[in-house]
This record gives C-alpha cells, sequence and structure tokens, in this order.
C-alpha cells in the first residue's frame, strides 16, 4: 500500500483549513449569487456571463476539493526536530557545500510549505531526503540536475 500522507506543520494545516473555509463560506456564495444573476438575464445559450460563473465555479470545485484531499490526507508533524538524535521534519540544518565551501541553511518541510527563496525545502526533495535521518558531521551526496552535490551537515536544530 502506498502511503500518500502530507507531511506538514501545524501552521500549514491551519492555513489550509482556514483557505477552504473561506472559500466555502464566502467564494462559494458570491459564484452562486453570479450564477443567478447571469440566469435572471435570460437566454443562457448566449449569456458569456453565466457561462465565465460556471466557469469560475467549476474551478472553485476543483480547489475545494484539492483542498479536502489535502486535509484529509495530512500528516500533521509535532516532534521538535531539536530534541531528535537525527535530522527529522521540521529541523533547521546548516550544510557545507563541499566544491565551493559555500554554507547553507534548510528548513524542512512538507510541499505545501515550499519556500526556496527563504531556504524552505521539501523534506521529499533529493537534498530533503538525503539529510533526513542524518547528524552532524555526515556527509552526503546528492544526485542534481546540475551533477553530485557533496554536503557536509554542520548542525541542525
Amino acid at each position: 500500500m502506498v502511503n500518500n500522507k502530507l507531511p506538514m506543520s501545524r501552521q500549514a494545516f491551519e492555513k489550509l483549513t482556514a483557505e477552504l473555509d473561506h472559500l466555502k463560506k464566502v467564494e462559494r456564495p458570491l459564484i452562486i449569487a453570479e450564477i443567478a444573476a447571469a440566469r435572471a438575464q435570460g437566454d443562457l445559450s448566449e449569456n458569456a456571463e453565466y457561462h465565465a460563473a460556471k466557469e469560475k465555479q467549476g474551478m472553485l470545485e476543483d480547489k475545494i476539493s484539492e483542498l479536502e484531499d489535502k486535509i484529509a490526507r495530512a500528516d500533521i508533524m509535532t516532534a521538535d526536530p531539536s530534541e531528535s538524535a537525527h535530522i527529522i521534519f521540521g529541523a533547521v540544518v546548516s550544510v557545507k557545500n563541499l566544491h565551493t565551501n559555500k554554507v547553507q541553511e534548510y528548513t524542512l518541510v512538507g510541499s505545501e510549505e515550499v519556500d526556496v527563496a527563504t531556504g524552505k525545502i521539501s523534506s521529499a526533495s533529493p537534498i530533503g531526503k538525503s539529510l533526513m535521518g542524518r547528524k552532524t558531521g555526515d556527509v552526503v551526496e546528492v544526485s542534481i540536475p546540475k551533477g553530485m552535490l557533496k554536503l557536509e551537515i554542520l548542525k541542525y536544530r
């Protein structure tokens, strides 16, 4: 059986549930009102507003279904990385690229929280996978599109 749970932080879960709540309680009623107003204009076959509102409704319902699925599969990670003997989800990891000697910091997060600009990478990404379960001082090799990346784990918290 395939594990299709989505690891995420409590904050990511709350953000998804708030977005779902907003779509259901605010956006959905607005679109229903748009459809009703467009329908009141008469002939639906040539009613651009009606067709646009129906298309908008379809996209909204798809988004609602997607969020409901993610919420149903959410696996909220609660362990404190600073208390773990090895790198786990949520850890902030400092690594040194052994080819460039450049030091970088990554936070291992779920796919819903990825933000490469701020160093938040997926724990399921090639770099994330290579760091999970490792300890300070370990050297990992990661296959990336540009070749092999060799990283030394300096610390984590």
